[in-house]
């Protein structure tokens, strides 16, 4: 009884966990993943390696299809050479991004999420507006080396922080390729279609051998509810004020997590 009760509470509460993750995911194009961890941690008082290995986890599966599906019904072009070249460079960046997190002890590594958090946080707070939204007219395919040297740059933070790696991969998709908010919101989630978070994976799995399944099948259907919610949000919302709720979202997680 006691076991059936403690597997049931892990289903729902990593079911919790991936309805706030997904919801993120659909409304600012991240993976889910800033938002799983602590909610994880918090939930299930997962350390954050353990926290981050279950969210890199949960990210294999095809989460994002309903919030990429509802992005493109609403006619947001989406660009396949780049998200090819985030893909390709994304695989080698997670894994060596989760090699370094293996090597740093729990709290540090929590106390370094934190901080990322909070500079993402200031950054976007400090950024003075989106790049305008254009017209339907679709955009030229961006060149490999810029999508390369971002995709292993979000590769890289992804392994290290247990995240998709959108939080990185869009800023930096909006300032050097000039893409619109939604178009690089697109990209990132496209991105999260295949399962680029193996490698990461694997490395969590080594150092991490118990690992909770019952919390990441929660996570999954969470997962889908929530990115599609957030997804439907986000068409609606202009790129200013999803900056402005982005910056309140990211100060409550990290509070969460310094509050544990």
């Amino acid at each position: 009884m006691a076991y059936s009760t403690i597997s049931t509470f892990q289903f729902f509460a990593g079911m919790a966990a991936g309805l706030g993750g997904g919801a993120l995911s659909g409304l600012f194009g991240v993976g889910g993943g800033i938002v799983l961890s602590p909610l994880l941690a918090l939930l299930l008082g997962l350390n954050q390696h353990q926290a981050q290995g279950v969210t890199l986890a949960a990210l294999l599966l095809p989460n994002s299809l309903p919030a990429v599906l509802h992005f493109r019904s609403r006619g947001i072009p989406l660009h396949w050479p780049l998200v090819g070249a985030l893909i390709v460079a994304f695989l080698p960046g997670v894994w060596v991004g989760a090699k370094i997190a293996d090597r740093i002890p729990d709290g540090p590594l929590r106390l370094g999420f934190v901080g990322f958090v909070l500079l993402l946080a200031l950054r976007t707070f400090l950024q003075k507006r989106s790049v305008p939204q254009r017209d339907a007219e679709p955009l030229a395919p961006p060149p490999w080396v810029p999508g390369l040297a971002i995709g292993l740059t979000g590769g890289v933070f992804g392994g290290l922080l247990g995240i998709g790696g959108g939080v990185v991969m869009i800023p930096l998709m909006v300032i050097w390729l000039k893409l619109p908010q939604h178009e690089a919101q697109l990209a990132s989630i496209a991105v999260l279609l295949f399962p680029v978070g193996l490698p990461g994976v694997l490395v969590y799995a080594r150092s991490q051998p118990s690992f909770p399944w019952l919390v990441l099948l929660g996570l999954a259907l969470g997962f889908q509810l929530g990115a599609l919610g957030g997804a439907r949000m986000a068409t609606r919302i202009e790129g200013a004020r999803l900056q402005k709720i982005f910056v309140v979202v990211m100060v409550i997680l990290a509070g969460i997590l310094l509050v544990r």
